[in-house]
């Protein structure tokens, strides 16, 4: 490039690396989805400032927009705390993912390409592979959602099943824990499996409801 192309004001600029505070959120989301952070624990912002090598600065902007995504909620001149879910929170969001993937799995069923229906029944087989390994399991089963989620291409309802997903990781009694769950949530997977394959739609979008109904009723029972 010459230098008339470096001075000129409409000249495309490099991207700027990734802001510190992002990074900082990053760690702080990784914290708090390994349990190194608890649901309705207080942060302390200082030790973790200190832990991290960072300003305050960088540490308030992570933590507000941990707050837009619910993992963090802010209490007037207490601080910020890990977000705890209660059994009404689970119950809302449980009954959000049942509507939105229900009806992503009845479009994706209905127009997604034979090579998109490999592509999940490929993650299903995965899913199979990790019975018996709990944290295995839950990201091979986010996996397959996600990917479902993908092949429906409607950013917006993708936008809001992310953002679900991530706040109900905040969720305590997780239906998976619950015992025999894993094993129920698998059979539910291969029905799921099949009705896409044969693109039923209305089957498809009915088990998928079920399957969240099911994962409900286990997470507050």
């Amino acid at each position: 490039m010459n230098a008339d192309a470096k001075t000129r004001p409409d000249a495309p600029r490099p991207l700027a690396p990734r802001a510190l505070y992002q990074e900082v959120a990053e760690q702080l989301r990784q914290q708090i989805f390994g349990r190194q952070l608890e649901p309705g624990a207080w942060i302390d912002e200082l030790k973790l400032c200190a832990e991290l090598g960072i300003s305050r600065t960088p540490m308030r902007e992570a933590l507000k927009v941990l707050a837009v995504e619910g993992l963090v909620t802010m209490k007037l001149r207490r601080g910020a705390y890990v977000t705890e879910m209660s059994e009404r929170d689970v119950r809302e969001a449980y009954q959000l993912l049942a509507l939105l993937e229900s009806d992503a799995a009845g479009q994706v069923a209905r127009a997604a390409s034979a090579e998109e229906l490999a592509d999940l029944k490929r993650l299903h087989e995965q899913l199979e592979q990790q019975i018996g390994h709990r944290d295995a399991f839950f990201a091979a089963n986010e996996q397959f959602h996600l990917r479902l989620l993908e092949i429906d291409a409607n950013r917006w309802r993708s936008q809001i099943v992310t953002d679900l997903r991530r706040v109900m990781k905040l969720n305590r009694h997780h239906s998976l824990f619950k015992q025999g769950r894993l094993q129920e949530s698998l059979q539910e997977h291969r029905a799921l499996i099949q009705a896409l394959l044969a693109r039923n739609e209305g089957e498809a979008a009915r088990l998928m409801r079920a399957h969240f109904d099911n994962g409900l009723a286990a997470a507050t029972a």
